[in-house]
């Protein structure tokens, strides 16, 4: 193969690629550790009694205010991706992101009103700022190795997913076992090693990231030749109109719904002003991005059409895949056995154990093959990832050795319990934590991830559509195991003690899907936009993203309406079968598809 510009990263690799991906690796895991965390508890702690310290809201008002949060978190990175583009570039972007996700969560562990509430500001931001520019960089990285790029991505998302999977199993134990404070303050914790394991590793990227220049800005408009399209001022102002009137309605309807309509921005509206607000903003945006299609060369135009298309599946994958951390939680907690004794309790414990610790073996070991390749040169930078791995490690022996003791089968002496900080238990139980089956998504991700990737890169890869078409029929697989279990549920019922396999089902069937349609996507989005396009199109992919999250809280807000009326069963049939639809149109559109993506695979 000739030479190019990104050989010199593949020249120091790790299974296979090159050993900055893992410094992203790293850095992503951490940033998701903390982002799950939180996210596991944060239903919870809204729905919780003021007895077991949280709010006491109603499952709408909490679904309301999760669903604005994860689609600010997601709609925020148009912002970051321009300013990394623009301004500050890529690395910058990513520290100022990572501070303020600290900040963010150290707010949170406060408790109180004011400081939740800066706090999920300080992390739409700091998110915003972070997201699209990590997948930006592993976008440069593999420019001149396209054929690699699907297997990067979904390496690079099993690091995703690895921090996941240890934030919501110990953010979320601590924060229902323990206290709140405790499961978003590690939240907090770990988001500052990974910013400060990122700044000191940063030479590994050679010029990638770096603050934008008058040459290497010239640099990038030589290589690009494409049709240049300019926004105009009346463009300009159409995109105002349509992003101010969207965070305002994403602000204004959990606002509205909390305060019993007192504030109400879009009041002057009627009865139906947020409704008529959203549809504007998004009219407005439609027919700018229709127009503004029209203004490239004809590959380009047709490229982002197909961008634009899987966008807009990704709307519903993300509408129905975050009932996870919604209205799955939900069911968890009220409706699900989760009670465990006899030989069901040890089997728990076992099998709890080594969904721990075999994560742990296995990222451990990668960690250890990175610190081969990089040592020498990030010393400090891999210093201070030892030290937060075995803060990780410690935490999660200390939980196992407090499952045990609490379960009865392990004694422990007054003054062990005590440096512990134990409780002492007189009564042996061992009861599933609701956030313990998010875990599970993140636990098959890491195990199937590398098959998955194998797989994109064999000769068996499935088209586009066809990914996407599998996905969404694993989607509507998992919808429809929930469904079922919950069929003997009464309409109004609000408590049940379902099976527990039903749940873990969903999540296995969920996390073949996520592989199929999400790191997929990204790859997708890098594969078809022009160099100088990459981090801003990310952010509109993160839109997309976005309106599928406020929609998983839409439809969270609506569960117990329906399941008063219909029941629980008939909400995740509905799900399904939502799901069921995009599937069959996504592979009907694989002609049209295929023809606009011009060969790219």
């Amino acid at each position: 193969m000739s030479q190019n510009n990104t050989d010199q990263f593949f020249k120091s690799t790790v299974l296979g690629h090159p050993a900055g991906l893992f410094v992203l690796f790293f850095t992503e895991m951490w940033e998701r550790f903390s982002f799950y965390g939180m996210r596991s508890l944060l239903i919870l702690f809204l729905t919780a009694s003021f007895t077991d310290g949280g709010w006491e809201w109603t499952r709408e008002n909490a679904s309301a205010l999760f669903g604005s949060y994860v689609g600010l978190v997601y709609l925020s990175t148009m912002l970051g991706g321009y300013f990394a583009d623009k301004v500050i570039g890529f690395r910058w972007a990513v520290v100022v992101g990572a501070t303020l996700m600290t900040l963010g969560h150290a707010s949170m562990a406060v408790e109180t009103e004011f400081s939740i509430y800066l706090g999920l500001v300080l992390l739409v931001f700091g998110n915003g700022f972070f997201k699209p520019n990590m997948t930006s960089i592993v976008s440069e990285m593999y420019k001149d190795r396209p054929e690699k790029k699907d297997g990067a991505y979904t390496l690079f998302y099993m690091g995703v997913n690895a921090g996941a999977f240890f934030g919501i199993l110990l953010c979320g134990y601590l924060g229902e076992k323990v206290g709140w404070t405790y499961g978003f303050g590690l939240a907090g914790i770990f988001m500052f090693f990974g910013m400060l394991q990122f700044w000191l590793s940063q030479d590994i990227f050679g010029d990638i990231g770096l603050k934008p220049s008058k040459e290497s800005k010239a640099k990038a408009e030589a290589l690009d030749t494409d049709k240049r399209n300019p926004f105009s001022p009346i463009q300009l102002a159409a995109i105002a109109f349509s992003s101010i009137l969207a965070l305002l309605w994403l602000v204004n309807d959990p606002a509205s719904k909390i305060s019993g309509g007192k504030v109400n921005i879009f009041s002057f509206l009627g009865p139906n002003g947020n409704s008529i607000a959203i549809v504007s903003a998004l009219v407005v945006f439609i027919i700018l991005l229709v127009y503004r299609f029209t203004q490239y060369s004809k590959i380009t135009k047709e490229k982002l059409i197909a961008v634009t298309f899987f966008a807009f599946l990704t709307i519903f994958f993300w509408a129905i895949f975050e009932q996870s951390p919604n209205s799955l939680t939900i069911f968890a907690s009220d409706y699900t056995d989760r009670v465990l004794t006899g030989n069901w309790s040890v089997v728990f414990l076992v099998m709890n154990s080594l969904i721990t610790i075999l994560p742990l073996v296995i990222i451990t070991w990668v960690l250890i093959l990175l610190f081969k390749q990089t040592f020498k040169f990030y010393a400090l930078a891999n210093i201070i990832l030892s030290v937060s791995f075995i803060i990780i490690w410690a935490i999660a022996i200390w939980m196992l050795t407090k499952d045990y003791y609490t379960a009865g089968y392990l004694s422990l002496s007054d003054s062990t319990l005590q440096a512990l900080k134990i409780d002492k238990v007189t009564t042996a139980l061992t009861e599933v934590p609701a956030t313990w089956f998010s875990t599970l998504n993140s636990l098959f991700i890491i195990s199937l991830a590398p098959l998955f990737s194998k797989w994109w890169e064999s000769k068996y890869n499935p088209s586009a559509n066809l990914k996407y078409g599998i996905g969404m029929g694993l989607l509507a697989l998992g919808m429809a195991c929930v469904a079922f279990g919950a069929s003997g549920i009464e309409a109004g019922a609000k408590t049940a003690s379902v099976s527990m396999i039903w749940l873990i089902l969903v999540y296995l069937f969920h996390t073949m899907a996520e592989l199929c349609i999400s790191p997929v996507g990204l790859s997708y989005v890098s594969k078809l936009v022009p160099a100088r396009m990459i981090a801003f199109m990310f952010g509109v992919w993160y839109l997309a993203v976005a309106i599928g999250m406020k929609g998983a809280g839409m439809f969270g807000e609506n569960i117990d309406k329906i399941a008063n009326e219909h029941g629980l069963s008939y909400f995740f049939w509905m799900l399904t079968i939502i799901s069921i639809v995009v599937a069959l149109f996504s592979v009907a559109m694989t002609p049209v598809i295929k023809k606009l993506m011009h060969g790219v695979r």
